[in-house]
């Protein structure tokens, strides 16, 4: 018997503030990666999928970004381009 399937990850790459699209408030967002990982016998191997997106604090909307968008809002938010750092945390991981 061969038991496979997929689990989800879920990291925190950053917090920033932007003005939602949404609600229109200028309030926290935080830029996440989302990655599914195939599994054999419960062991993830390799990454099936991996989504980046942002995440309104306000009112909860969540919009979809391209990996190099992540990429430059992440380095605006330590700082590379005169960001500030709004609590910065490194890869928190989280079972979805």
């Amino acid at each position: 018997m061969i038991i496979f399937g997929t689990k989800g990850y879920l990291y925190q790459l950053a917090i920033l503030t932007l003005v939602c699209g949404q609600c229109g408030n200028p309030a926290a967002h935080t830029l996440r990666k989302r990655v599914t990982k195939f599994t054999l016998f419960f062991v993830p191997l390799f990454p099936i999928s991996t989504k980046y997106l942002t995440q309104c604090t306000f009112c909860g909307a969540e919009q979809k970004v391209t990996k190099e968008q992540a990429e430059q809002l992440q380095t605006q938010s330590t700082g590379g381009q005169g960001g500030q750092t709004y609590g910065q945390q490194e890869q928190q991981q989280h079972r979805f």
